[in-house]
């Protein structure tokens, strides 16, 4: 697989990057030596941001956007050209949700989801080709979707579907470049459960303070996953072994599943934390904040980094099948 440009030869765009993994990602690249383009519709935020890394050497521009929005979205694509002079990597990564039954969802919030969570990622990756087209068909897209893409659950069902409309429109865009634009590479980085203060940026239906059900991984992996697509041109990470844990046995047992999910997600999704009723859902919150203020996450994932090691990986399952077929063998030689 051919490598893209060192990451500190990058102009790197991140759209949600007020807060959890946009801002932990921003801040990894700028000290990696990136250039980075500050997106999101929070401009005091962004501001302090860019002065933050600004301060440390770093450069920064901020570009104030609605990604729902596609001239917003336009517009903060040309800033960053007037800017930098292109884009290499531009990661769609804004995202909101609501706590709800989906029968109990008012439409104009749903709808509100897709606007952000799938049609933000339609604008930004229209976006990010013509900027790649136009300088010689190169370039990197690395959309932020869900594990919640293979596995839907309850409560999270808006946000579920988008994700899902977000990984069929993130694969089918791959497989057309291909033929057309086969240097713009399109990648797709999944997360599992992330400790974030997601549950207290969604709007919230339910009679407690939500949360993610566990476990959760820090954002600081995601953030490093997210990089090293940028890097190296993965098609797909995916941060957590929670969700494909999950999609095996669904695969195999789906009425099963859907009955365990069911039962099990909703009362997961409660907390006893204090209850707050501020969201982003039509408005940003507000303050950088990154990381979930009642757990620190999981700092690490073997899974994840597995998949950052193709070559490790495949050398430890030709192991494991060794290590397999020798014990199956010696059973067949005792008496």
């Amino acid at each position: 697989m051919a490598s893209h440009l060192p990451l500190a030869d990058q102009v790197v765009l991140i759209t949600g990057a007020s807060s959890g993994i946009g801002l932990v990602t921003a801040r990894r690249a700028a000290r990696r030596g990136a250039r980075v383009v500050l997106v999101s519709r929070d401009e005091a935020v962004l501001n302090t941001v860019a002065r933050e890394i600004e301060g440390a050497g770093g450069h920064a521009l901020v570009a104030v956007a609605d990604v729902s929005v596609q001239g917003e979205v336009d517009a903060a694509a040309a800033a960053a050209v007037a800017r930098f002079g292109r884009v290499d990597t531009w990661v769609n990564n804004a995202g909101t949700a609501a706590y709800c039954r989906l029968a109990d969802l008012p439409v104009a919030e749903h709808r509100r989801i897709f606007e952000t969570n799938y049609w933000g990622v339609v604008y930004g990756s229209l976006a990010a080709i013509r900027l790649f087209r136009a300088r010689g068909g190169t370039g990197t897209l690395v959309n932020v979707g869900s594990v919640n893409s293979d596995v839907a659950i309850p409560l999270l069902s808006a946000y579920s579907a988008s994700k899902h409309a977000v990984k069929g429109f993130n694969d089918a865009l791959r497989r057309e470049l291909l033929a057309t634009d086969p240097n713009i590479r399109v990648a797709l980085v999944k997360p599992s459960g992330i400790a974030t203060a997601f549950p207290q940026h969604a709007r919230n239906h339910l009679d407690a303070e939500p949360r993610v059900v566990p476990p959760l991984y820090a954002p600081e992996i995601v953030a490093d996953a997210i990089l090293d697509a940028a890097v190296s041109g993965r098609r797909e990470i995916v941060v957590g072994a929670v969700g494909p844990a999950l999609a095996i046995p669904l695969a195999l047992f789906p009425r099963l599943m859907d009955r365990f999910l069911a039962a099990a997600v909703p009362p997961l999704s409660r907390s006893r934390n204090p209850l707050t009723r501020r969201d982003n859902l039509d408005t940003p919150t507000g303050g950088a904040r990154v990381h979930y203020p009642h757990a620190p996450g999981l700092p690490f994932s073997p899974y994840t980094e597995l998949q950052k090691r193709p070559v490790l990986a495949a050398g430890l399952l030709a192991a494991g099948v060794a290590a397999l077929l020798g014990r199956a063998a010696t059973r067949r030689r005792r008496p």
